[in-house]
């Protein structure tokens, strides 16, 4: 199946390395002009030299949680293209965390502000840009961790939560000016971002046990239900968060 997203502009967070690499990837061949930003410049370096198309690629160093870092990276695009028709919300961290009532408060404040408040600072920017155009897209990349505590990922759930009640609340804001907003759930996915998880087969044969469809999710799992919300394909769908978890959550 191919979406034709020749002349639309893009946006991936964190596409310099895993999901959202191949998110980029994909929108590109797709004939889209994509930004791409992340926190290490080497990073960004290394995805421009992989993903090739120096004519439809442009990456931005940006922390996603700072707001002057935010303002920066959308003052870049307004520059380049003075408009934006795709957002993706790709960045996310974890760190393996004690229980929350005996969490430190850095700590927390720091997966918070890099997952949902980062969600938040573009998305408010990218809504500012579409509401101007009366149409666009926005799609954030969240977690089944969401919806089931997990033990060591209890902020990090609590965040990709709150993740999917910001997509409920922008869409229901932002249908007026044709801006559809969703997300999608995967379950552990194939990356190094999960590699502390997959690695350890111990770990994995239980993971896998609980899934239906016998697997953890690969990456093109997660791109291909990003693209489609990405599309036009996805004109009367908002407000959604589409699970893409081989039915874990199912039984």
């Amino acid at each position: 199946m191919k979406f034709d997203l020749k002349d639309k502009t893009a946006l991936v967070t964190g596409g310099s390395r895993g999901i959202g690499l191949e998110i980029a990837r994909t929108l590109l061949d797709e004939g889209a002009k994509v930004f791409i930003c992340g926190r290490k410049q080497d990073g960004l370096d290394s995805a421009r030299e992989t993903l090739g198309n120096p004519d439809r690629l442009i990456t931005v160093p940006a922390h996603v949680g700072k707001p002057e870092a935010v303002d920066a990276l959308f003052g870049t695009i307004e520059k380049e293209t003075g408009h934006l028709d795709i957002l993706i919300n790709n960045v996310g961290m974890n760190l393996i965390t004690p229980g929350v009532a005996d969490l430190d408060p850095g700590l927390w404040q720091k997966i918070i502000d890099t997952n949902l408040s980062g969600t938040f600072l573009v998305s408010r920017k990218a809504a500012a840009m579409m509401r101007g155009k009366n149409s666009g897209k926005i799609v954030s990349v969240t977690s089944i961790a969401g919806r089931k505590a997990t033990p060591g990922m209890g902020i990090y759930g609590i965040a990709k939560a709150g993740i999917e009640m910001l997509t409920r609340v922008l869409a229901s804001e932002l249908a007026m000016f044709n801006v559809q907003v969703n997300a999608v759930a995967p379950a552990m996915v194939r990356t190094k971002f999960s590699e502390p998880f997959w690695s350890n087969k111990e770990l994995l044969t239980h993971v896998t046990s609980t899934i239906p469809m016998g697997r953890i999710a690969e990456v093109e799992d997660v791109v291909r239900p990003v693209l489609f919300l990405a599309s036009e394909g996805s004109s009367f769908i908002t407000g959604q968060t589409l699970v893409v978890d081989g039915g874990a959550t199912a039984v």
